[in-house]
């Protein structure tokens, strides 16, 4: 393929399949190296920064994450939905820039607010206020990205995402190797957004159309209308994925949530592969939620036996690997994460589990019964939060980040048996469950034997993966493919 070629392939808009093809690659090549940077980053503040000022900082983070839904305010996927439909709406996108303006003062003053009722040491409420300007300052970079989606130009978003993270990244190493704190970690990340917002407008203000405020409310109220649900949904996401750590930040208790934070931030990197099979199955299942009942309950059966097949040998490697894990990326200090890592790998086992669920919900229109299983969740997380780590401290927190899930999941199935179409088959779960066990019981020795070597962890997770995926391929093949054919037993 020559230059001209690879030019319109990766950033050209030549037909509906060329265009999906170019957006995949450039936001999956932006996630992954992303999130890649941005894992190495907290990993190297840990261990520089020790238990208690990471835990400082994760705090300050998990608390300003938790309030920054009011500066989205479900805003981006309604702008790109609206923005896709008809391009030449640059008065209304003015106004949306002075909404967002509005929407930031006013999440700021919340944040500024409710730190007040934090620990009060002082450096943790200038840390809260330093990555509060980062979050907001990101709130706009959003806006910009959801009309580059609207556009199909979502080599511009993943340009910017990596040009961002670099900055980080490189702020964020300068500052923990010469001048290393909590709140310089924090203003690294706060110059970095700037830096990466300025260049964003003078890139819109050149490329896309040239930017001004317009203060028009007939607009705010339009689209304020469309996105509230989507707000609601997001500050039960938020609770989900932050309360914990402020809880345990809010009980002082600094230091053990470092070490759950450090838990968590790779129990979160284990998710990239499932966000990825998810984001493969999602148009196939919306289109066939269409055309066919048989094709839609054929391709969902695939990706529930995928994610089966992912999430048993992650949960039974990452307790195994739980201590070479944490001791490889971490200092002894960090010892403690061992058991909170061991826990929370069955939130992402469950998470591999439910995402298929959530996909048929989103497909077959059940919107609304999906925010009330989200409000549900964040409620129950809340409440086992509130029981749990008075008495067992950060592993009360994983514990019901777990529990939470789980119970997610059950809810899940029973919505998708009870409002939707969709029929379990039970024997083929059965057989993949039960498969995906005995391969993972081999892989299990392979990993005892590799440690008892002591070979490296880098070494030990590809090679249980190879020994998992051979053992599986004898057994779908050798042993059992017969009952696989036969395996249509549905409730």
């Amino acid at each position: 393929m020559d230059f001209l070629n690879m030019k319109t392939l990766l950033l050209g808009n030549t037909t509906v399949r060329q265009t999906i093809l170019k957006n995949a690659f450039w936001l999956t090549a932006s996630t992954v190296t992303n999130k890649l940077l941005a894992l190495g980053l907290v990993i190297y503040a840990a261990r520089i920064l020790g238990a208690e000022g990471y835990g400082q900082f994760t705090f300050a983070l998990a608390f300003v994450s938790l309030l920054m839904v009011f500066a989205y305010f479900g805003l981006p996927p309604i702008v790109t939905r609206e923005f896709a439909r008809e391009k030449e709406r640059s008065e209304e996108f003015y106004s949306l820039l002075s909404l967002k303006i509005l929407l930031a003062l006013g999440t700021f003053v919340l944040i500024a607010a409710f730190s007040f009722f934090m620990p009060s040491a002082q450096n943790i409420q200038l840390l809260i206020f330093v990555l509060a300007g980062f979050f907001l300052l990101n709130s706009f970079i959003g806006i910009c990205y959801a009309l580059f989606h609207a556009r199909q130009k979502m080599e511009y978003e993943a340009w910017f995402e990596t040009a961002q993270s670099l900055l980080v990244v490189a702020f964020g190493f300068a500052v923990l190797f010469q001048f290393p704190s909590p709140v310089n970690l924090g203003y690294a990340y706060f110059f970095a957004g700037l830096g990466a917002l300025g260049a964003l407008l003078v890139f819109f203000h050149m490329r896309i159309f040239p930017l001004r405020i317009a203060w028009d409310i007939a607009v705010w109220k339009k689209f304020m209308r469309m996105s509230w649900p989507l707000a609601l949904i997001g500050v039960f996401g938020a609770i989900y994925s932050f309360t914990d750590s402020v809880m345990l930040g809010y009980w002082g208790l600094i230091i053990e949530t470092g070490w759950y934070n450090a838990a968590y931030k790779l129990v979160t990197a284990s998710l990239i592969p499932m966000g990825f099979i998810g984001a493969a199955f999602y148009p196939m299942l919306s289109k066939f939620s269409r055309e066919s009942k048989e094709k839609l309950q054929k391709v969902w059966e695939h990706e529930i036996e995928i994610m089966i097949l992912l999430a048993v040998p992650l949960v039974i490697g990452g307790v195994a690997l739980a201590s070479n894990i944490i001791s490889t990326f971490y200092t002894p200090e960090f010892a403690p994460s061992i058991l909170a890592f061991q826990i929370l790998i069955g939130t992402a086992g469950f998470i591999f589990l439910y995402r298929p669920l959530y996909d048929a919900m989103i497909v077959l229109d059940q919107e609304r019964k999906t925010f009330w299983i989200t409000m549900t969740g964040a409620v129950l997380n809340v409440v086992l939060n509130f029981i749990l780590i008075p008495l067992y401290s950060l592993y009360g927190a994983a514990i019901a980040t777990v529990g939470t899930h789980a119970s997610v999941l059950l809810i899940m199935l029973f919505f998708i048996k009870r409002f939707t179409f969709l029929r379990f088959p039970v024997f083929r779960i059965f057989l993949t469950f039960t498969f995906s066990l005995v391969s993972s019981g081999v892989m299990y020795a392979f990993l005892v034997w590799a440690l008892g070597y002591t070979m490296h962890v880098f070494f030990v997770v590809p090679g249980g993966a190879a020994v998992y995926f051979a053992a599986l391929f004898f057994l779908r093949r050798y042993v059992a493919l017969q009952y696989f054919k036969q395996a249509y037993v549905y409730v």
